[in-house]
């Protein structure tokens, strides 16, 4: 950033932003009953967004320079298969940071 005024102009206005989208629910739908359509589509929205946020992290990761890990994408395979077969997120969880610590300290 070349100026503090540019700075702060940008931060103000990505706050307004996002005090407009989250008032936009909840201030002004927020006392009215939602459409059984959005409901149903609105369950599937932790669905779409976690894997978009994990998987570069798996595929890309920062710490090897961005490129593919036999580590990381082990513990990815470990932790999807246990969340799929148990359908146990704690689990799944777990067993993908043990896998990822164990694979790190033996590679």
């Amino acid at each position: 950033m070349s100026d503090t005024t540019q700075l702060w102009v940008i931060i103000i206005a990505l706050g307004l932003g996002s005090f407009g989208m989250r008032f936009a629910f909840l201030g002004l739908v927020g006392d009215r009953a939602m459409p059984e359509w959005l409901l149903r589509h609105l369950r599937y929205t932790a669905v779409a967004v976690i894997p978009a946020l994990v998987a570069p992290l798996v595929v890309w990761p920062t710490a090897t320079g961005g490129e593919p890990d036999a580590t990381r994408l082990s513990a990815a395979v470990a932790t999807f298969a246990v969340g799929y077969l148990t359908k146990n997120v704690f689990a799944a969880m777990g067993v993908g940071a043990a896998v990822l610590v164990t694979l790190s300290a033996l590679l």
